[in-house]
């Protein structure tokens, strides 16, 4: 069986890690699939992403097993090189980081657990949707590491400093209402795929090139000044506005219909 596999229907693309044998952990191969994932989503008409888990879990982490595998190399010849992400990152770290370049909104639907790897892995979607029962934990330190897939650049847009030290120093599972209180969870859902889907329903609905207007926005005033983000609001509004999209979705909020767009 691949380990992910993408289905696209009605402009939403379905990502699913598909290892539930071994609760979907992240090994070699886990990587390679989501990296040929991302590729294909980026070039596919998805006018949004959900990334779920199959079987019991959405993830539970590295799989051990494959960190026998580095010792006794240099690990710095293994992980320094800026190797994808345009001399961003890793590939460890391209794996959750591609899903938050991505021109599109992500959502992921979080059960069982997201642990580790896992926890990252979500961290790089917009949205994150999680059954009542999902426990989630930045897992790292238990192996005496480091959160090292992009978890450094996204926990801080979305948790306090002491939540974060919290998370990392401890690597203590978090019951999800807690991760919602914390930040972690956008929602949580009894059935987070359904709730997951319908959500992308609602925004591959929206006009695409707003959408992707607004992502971009929303990414670039996490980390610029008020005078770059403003302007930019002006420069996306200017593009947008008479466009045959835009009178799309006029003509189909006084109509009372579905926008329709090519």
């Amino acid at each position: 069986m691949p380990r992910v596999t993408v289905t696209l229907s009605d402009h939403i693309a379905h990502v699913q890690l598909s290892r539930p044998e071994k609760m979907n952990a992240v090994d070699q191969a886990m990587i390679d699939a989501l990296l040929e994932a991302g590729a294909e989503v980026a070039a596919s008409p998805a006018r949004v992403v959900v990334i779920s888990g199959a079987g019991k879990a959405f993830c539970a982490g590295t799989d051990l097993s494959a960190l026998g595998g580095f010792v006794g190399k240099d690990m710095e010849a293994v992980i320094l090189p800026r190797t994808h992400g345009e001399g961003l990152t890793n590939q460890w770290q391209e794996i959750a980081l591609q899903w938050r370049r991505l021109e599109v909104p992500v959502i992921a639907a979080l059960h069982g657990v997201a642990f580790g790897a896992g926890l990252q892995l979500a961290l790089g979607a917009d949205i994150r949707i999680a059954a009542p029962d999902t426990r989630l934990a930045v897992m790292e330190m238990k192996w005496g590491i480091v959160p090292d897939m992009g978890g450094m650049v996204l926990l801080p847009q979305l948790v306090r400093s002491d939540v974060l030290r919290r998370l990392v120093y401890t690597a203590d599972p978090i019951e999800a209402a807690q991760a919602e209180r914390w930040g972690l969870v956008t929602e949580i859902a009894g059935d987070p795929l359904a709730a997951a889907m319908a959500m992308a329903g609602k925004i591959a609905r929206k006009s695409p090139r707003a959408i992707c207007a607004a992502k971009r926005l929303i990414d670039l005033s996490e980390h610029s000044d008020a005078r770059e983000v403003l302007l930019a609001e002006s420069r996306e509004q200017a593009a947008l506005i008479g466009t045959p999209e835009q009178m799309e979705v006029i003509a189909a909020e006084f109509g009372k219909r579905e926008p329709k767009f090519k």
